[in-house]
């Protein structure tokens, strides 16, 4: 019981920096794209409680590498161009999380090759903070992967759906309400398991 409260509390801080930062992201380039919609809906802020899903925060405690946030509302026809521009909406959220693993890694380093000796301070400042960089760096790097995936209402099925031929593209966005069934399936299935996992941790071990 200790252990997994110890484990909540390390894993909070970059759990909910690392979602906040996701939606902030996808938010912030739809507006700067001409869409207002996740400004208008308060979802442009820092604010984790306004991201946070329920059942994802529940797959994240869990599984400790993969989740979901609540997605950022957006309306493709405020944009120049709805195809193109949702494929950078998209991108957004993952590319933060791609960026946010790396100064995660980089701050990380840093903190292991501080000189540093006196035990109180390694052992309860260096010790849990280099614990939740360390799982910062695999958190965002499994947002990241596990958004990307081709399955809706990831991220990774908006990016299809703008590359894909119109028809076709119609065709692949009715399995819509059936994607959250379907993750949830892949999940505990544990077939995310043998597919992303090994991609999420040995991205991790580039990284760290």
């Amino acid at each position: 019981m200790r252990d997994t409260l110890l484990l909540i509390v390390l894993l909070t801080p970059p759990m909910l920096l690392a979602v906040t930062l996701h939606e902030l992201a996808h938010g912030f380039v739809a507006y700067r794209l001409g869409d207002p919609t996740a400004k208008m809906a308060g979802r442009l802020t820092l604010n984790p409680i306004k991201h946070l899903d329920p059942i994802g925060t529940l797959v994240f405690v869990f599984t400790r590498m993969i989740g979901w946030a609540k997605p950022v509302p957006v309306n493709p026809l405020n944009m120049r161009d709805p195809k193109r521009d949702m494929i950078w909406v998209s991108l957004a959220g993952p590319a933060a999380n791609i960026l946010l693993a790396i100064v995660s890694a980089v701050f990380y380093h840093i903190l292991v090759s501080l000189p540093m000796t006196n035990p109180f301070i390694v052992n309860k400042i260096m010790v849990p903070l280099g614990m939740m960089l360390r799982l910062s760096v695999t958190i965002n790097i499994g947002l990241a992967v596990f958004n990307l995936l081709p399955i809706p209402p990831l991220d990774g099925s908006k990016i299809v759906m703008g590359v894909l031929p119109y028809r076709q593209a119609v065709a692949y966005s009715r399995i819509e309400p059936y994607g959250f069934f379907i993750l949830i399936a892949l999940i505990f299935l544990r077939v995310t398991d043998f597919l992303i996992f090994p991609i999420i941790i040995f991205l991790r071990n580039l990284l760290i």
